[in-house]
């Protein structure tokens, strides 16, 4: 958990918490334009980038490829949080390869839907963080920017 007291949040300590907590709420834009959410399991790669797999039937598979601007919601046991906002990709070739090991990591089970060809992975490169800590005693919120 990233401490708090005057402690800032960077890449690195993003990777920390997601590997940490392995699940986020993701929502993205509907055809409609309407926010939709859905829980992921969630990896991260040491480039910081957020990894999670869907069915390629999903909501969230037809809205990513319409609109690739999406927000994350990671960790909320405890009253912390990081929120994110970034773009995501459709995975495929060697960058796949290379976020597949990282999603492997944290999810061994996933290697059979990993084969899976109605199954997509799906990478976020976040470029906005907010991590909030709303624990009495040691409240405290944090913005910052990840752009390259």
């Amino acid at each position: 958990m990233i401490p708090s007291g005057g402690v800032t949040i960077d890449g690195a300590e993003l990777v920390k918490f997601v590997r940490q907590h392995g699940l986020a709420v993701v929502a993205t834009r509907g055809p409609e334009g309407a926010p939709e959410a859905a829980l992921v399991g969630v990896a991260a790669t040491n480039q910081r980038e957020i990894v999670f797999d869907t069915a390629i039937r999903s909501r969230k598979y037809r809205n990513i490829q319409a609109d690739p601007r999406v927000a994350l919601v990671i960790g909320w046991e405890n009253e912390v949080t990081v929120q994110c906002e970034g773009v995501a990709d459709i995975l495929i070739g060697p960058d796949r390869d290379r976020c597949l090991r990282a999603y492997l990591e944290q999810y061994p089970d996933g290697r059979r839907r990993a084969e899976d060809r109605d199954i997509a992975h799906i990478r976020v490169r976040p470029g906005w963080l907010r991590y909030s800590d709303y624990r009495p005693g040691s409240f405290g919120i944090h913005e910052t920017r990840l752009d390259s």
